[in-house]
């Protein structure tokens, strides 16, 4: 009953371009209400970004707006990139080094003491294989979760669509494509699981 209402809904008002967006469906990225939702986001990285970590008082007040759905202890050290910024929602004791992407057009959840070292890059955003349909400018987003007490070396880079399970480590320079068992350490291009890190009692 509740697919048959949902399907009723939807024929009786058309999704946004932004509810595409957001339920992972294609949809326009030139839609102006996503439009004026980056720029707004892109001038706060603008300050963020021109702002000396740890020494300027607008500094909490900026990452705030920036990452509403984060764990107020969350650290950003600059610069930092995304698109919407509230598409993130990381737990407690999280830390971005220098010169993180986060493209979230779709959810990014990051778990408590997750780590992530400098040009850490997590890509929610894809784009149809049909070449017609990208010309359209049609693209769509897949979630990426991310589980507690992770690490992320130097320049990983994370797919849509991937889960990475918890405790996990995952060596600089590596191309995660795929999900990543808990209590792993992962490498290489595409990311592959090299041993497991779960203790024997």
């Amino acid at each position: 009953q509740m697919f048959i209402r949902d399907r009723f809904q939807r024929m009786k008002k058309p999704l946004s371009e932004k509810e595409k967006m957001l339920a992972s469906e294609l949809y326009t990225a030139s839609d102006p209400e996503l439009v004026r939702e980056r720029i707004r986001v892109r001038r706060d990285l603008k300050r963020l970004n021109n702002m000396v970590y740890g020494d300027d008082p607008d500094y909490e007040t900026v990452l705030r707006r920036i990452l509403p759905n984060c764990s107020p202890d969350v650290q950003v050290q600059p610069p930092f990139y995304c698109d919407y910024g509230y598409n993130i929602r990381c737990g407690e004791n999280t830390f971005f080094n220098f010169d993180c992407v986060v493209l979230d057009v779709a959810p990014v959840t990051i778990g408590k003491n997750g780590f992530f070292a400098p040009k850490v890059q997590l890509y929610t955003a894809g784009h149809p294989l049909d070449h017609k349909m990208r010309g359209d400018m049609l693209e769509y987003g897949k979630p990426i979760t991310i589980g507690d007490d992770c690490w992320l070396g130097g320049g990983v880079i994370v797919c849509p669509g991937v889960t990475i399970g918890a405790r996990v480590v995952v060596a600089a320079g590596s191309v995660v494509a795929k999900d990543i068992p808990s209590d792993s350490l992962a490498a290489g291009n595409p990311a592959r699981v090299i041993r497991s890190l779960k203790k024997e009692n």
